[in-house]
């Protein structure tokens, strides 16, 4: 990942930074990886994540199709 600092504005370069990392889920990534996660609350997490996916992808359906 690479940002580039303009003007040496070195805040508005965090920022973009932050965004990046945000959009990227790397924020996310950290904060799991910070403990040890037992396999089943892993497959736990996991499952929630999928629904999470498939109720947005139904949503953007619904909402694309005009319901």
């Amino acid at each position: 990942m690479e940002v580039f600092v303009r003007d040496n504005d070195i805040n508005a370069a965090l920022r973009v930074l932050k965004k990046k990392m945000q959009r990227e889920g790397t924020f996310r990534e950290m904060k799991r990886r910070r403990a040890y996660e037992k396999p089943s609350e892993r497959r736990a997490r996991e499952k929630g994540e999928a629904i999470r996916r498939y109720r947005k992808a139904l949503r953007k359906r619904m909402e694309r199709e005009g319901y």
